[in-house]
């Protein structure tokens, strides 16, 4: 067991400790801060002394920046703690427990300051005095042991996710409130940088990349643990935003503790809503890693991101379209996308990759003309989708469901120009020793080697297919039908007509005079008649009036003739009855006119196509590429099955019996 999972125990139970006046949902509000505080505590220990004689010696003299830029080198640190307490003093004085540990924190840099208002930690600290427990807190806190010779930052991220983790199931979280498995992560990593060592190691490399669904940061952590084991020289600065309070803290702590010192004015994790409050505007990346709510209604959004949609169209965020309001997973693809570095060799410009996870929705979710359809079309039509895979079921803590990594890119290599790479991996796992929550598989390194080998090798295969882009379009088509209208003029249409339109009985005297009352299968040879006497009349209807007129006369009768709106010379057009349309979808590579004469016309005869009201749609469906059949079982297997079963209930039966 790791080091990771001894310490997280531990800290659990002292969470045991806020029991009473906290639910369990709420531990994380003092745990997850106390964890960093020990952390930053233990990191810092070591140069405490030596802060604390240059504070002194600059007291006064400097604040602000200044001042934290001096102490902050002396600490080695992207931050520092100039108050002359620490953890250990702070067992010094139980009485005053709280007085001592709000001025604690309030010596840290600015940054760290920052941090804990959005841990809201002052109320919690409150709470606890109230309730007694705090310095009990405290003295527990005392015994764990963050200082990196003992906890490395690996072993320091891997603390938080599991924390995080147990806080969630408490909370009982939402589907789309996870963080993501390492090894997901490691995944998605390596998809990325998969064909980017020479980029990666070219002398003064510096490559930036953005996840715009931080959480807790796992996922930046992760993409600089594959430069630093792969031996590759870039720098990659990292950049995160996320709007739950909490995570953000973990994640901007976590980040403090990783870099060095020289890298404060680059790496950088923001507070705020991705999708109406972009931390990074005007800023493009390298690289991108993603794993957004999914499933999550993005209600409170709307407003801002439809207003930009309509207004800005292409020149912001959100030009391809907007999906339904329930899930808003495509948006942040496109937020991605919209910061994507041009391919521009002149400039020195590679383009952009991002990995992110999706469930199934982004795949197939909307028809032709529906916001999801034309944001994946606007991905597929500009050659932007290099592949998916598709992963198998319970391997998130959160949700059971299955689960796809996207890759996007504008900087295809020229084989995979054109196509798009499926990757079926849902057989790909083993099973968890002890289930964590809804996670009960997991990838073993070879899992993704074999994967990340088959992404490159691009062979066709039972789990790897290569497709083209318009493989995945369709041309949605709309078929009509004639509209075959019977006329009769009878007292109970007189009397709705002439409540819609009182002032045309003399009209309508004058036509159920010329006309009669005898029924007619032919609407376009009585309307000629009613137009004609109306000319003669000198009366002119309106649209409105003479929609009116045949609403209260007519009705429905596939025995009558077509409706025809338009005729010249030969070419006859005819009213579509609403009621019959029906639709079609052709695959893009199959004539469509080929298609109708086949599929269509044998049916009904008197069908056409509306070529305005086509339109294109795209849908990925993994089960249609990679089914399997499974033969079903044998009738004498099923005979044997249900005897066995028989001769069990006998024998329960007569053991109740005997």
């Amino acid at each position: 067991m790791s080091k990771s999972h001894d310490l997280s125990n531990f800290i659990w139970t002292i969470a045991d400790l806020l029991r009473g006046p906290y639910r369990p949902p709420q531990y994380e509000r003092v745990m997850l801060p106390l964890v960093v505080l020990r952390r930053f505590d233990c990191v810092l220990a070591s140069t405490k002394e030596a802060v604390l004689v240059k504070h002194a010696q600059y007291k006064g003299k400097l604040e602000g920046d200044a001042l934290d830029s001096i102490l902050n080198k002396v600490s080695g640190q992207r931050f520092h703690n100039h108050s002359p307490l620490s953890f250990e003093k702070l067992r010094g004085d139980p009485d005053n427990a709280h007085l001592h540990l709000v001025s604690y924190i309030n010596g840290f840099s600015d940054n760290v300051r920052k941090i804990f208002e959005r841990f809201d930690f002052g109320n919690e600290i409150d709470r606890m005095r109230e309730h007694n427990i705090l310095f009990l807190v405290i003295k527990k806190f005392c015994e764990v042991d963050l200082h990196p010779k003992e906890v490395d930052n690996i072993e320091m991220g891997l603390l938080f996710e599991d924390l995080i983790r147990r806080f969630n199931e408490q909370a009982n979280e939402t589907a789309g409130d996870h963080f993501t498995p390492r090894e997901v992560i490691s995944l998605m990593v390596n998809l990325l940088f998969m064909h980017d060592d020479d980029l990666l190691t070219k002398p003064n490399t510096v490559r930036k990349m953005l996840d715009p669904t931080c959480g807790t940061g796992g996922m930046l952590s992760e993409a600089r643990k594959y430069l630093r084991e792969h031996n590759l020289g870039a720098k990659l600065y990292v950049y995160g935003q996320d709007f739950n309070p909490r995570s953000y803290a973990v994640a901007a702590s976590d980040l403090l503790l990783r870099t060095n010192p020289g890298e404060a004015e680059t790496s950088t994790i923001k507070f705020g809503d991705t999708l109406i409050d972009d931390q990074f505007i005007g800023e493009r990346f390298d690289y991108f890693l993603a794993n957004p709510p999914f499933g999550v209604d993005w209600k409170r959004q709307q407003k801002d991101v439809v207003r930009e949609h309509e207004k800005s169209g292409f020149s912001g965020r959100f030009g391809a379209g907007t999906p339904r309001v329930n899930d808003g997973a495509l948006l942040f693809l496109q937020h991605m996308v919209s910061k994507f570095e041009p391919v521009n060799p002149a400039k020195n410009l590679d383009g952009s990759r991002l990995a992110i996870v999706f469930n199934g929705s982004p795949l197939f979710t909307g028809g032709a003309g529906s916001g999801e359809s034309e944001i994946r079309k606007w991905i597929v039509e500009n050659d932007w989708l290099e592949a998916i895979v598709a992963m198998p079921e319970q391997m998130f803590y959160n949700t059971g469901i299955g689960t796809y990594v996207w890759i996007v890119t504008n900087r295809k290599e020229a084989r995979r120009k054109g196509q798009i790479h499926l990757i079926d991996a849902r057989e790909r796992w083993q099973p968890l020793r002890r289930s964590l929550g809804d996670k009960r598989r997991e990838f073993s390194d070879a899992h993704i080697t074999d994967i990340v080998r088959e992404y490159g090798d691009m062979q066709g295969s039972e789990t790897s297919k290569v497709f083209d882009n318009a493989d995945f379009g369709y041309n949605r088509l709309t078929i009509e039908r004639p509209l075959r209208l019977a006329f009769q003029i009878n007292l109970e249409g007189k009397e709705r007509f002439l409540d819609a339109c009182p002032d045309l009985l003399d009209d309508l005297q004058a036509i159920d005079k010329a006309i009669g009352r005898e029924p007619s299968q032919d609407w376009n040879a009585v309307w000629k008649q009613i137009q004609a006497i109306l000319k003669k009349r000198e009366s002119k209807w309106r649209a409105t009036q003479a929609k009116a007129f045949r609403e209260a006369f007519s009705e429905i009768d596939p025995k009558a003739e077509a409706v025809i709106v338009k005729k010249t010379g030969a070419k006859i057009e005819y009213e579509a009855n609403p009621k019959l349309r029906d639709f079609e979808n052709v695959p893009l590579k199959e004539d469509v006119q080929a298609y109708f004469e086949r599929e269509v016309r044998p049916h009904v005869a008197d069908a056409w196509i509306d070529h305005a009201k086509t339109k294109v749609g795209y849908e990925i469906n993994f089960n249609r590429h990679f089914y399997r059949f499974t033969p079903p079982r044998s009738l004498e297997e099923i005979d044997a099955d249900l005897k066995l079963a028989e001769a069990e209930i006998v024998r329960l039966l007569q053991e109740v019996t005997a």
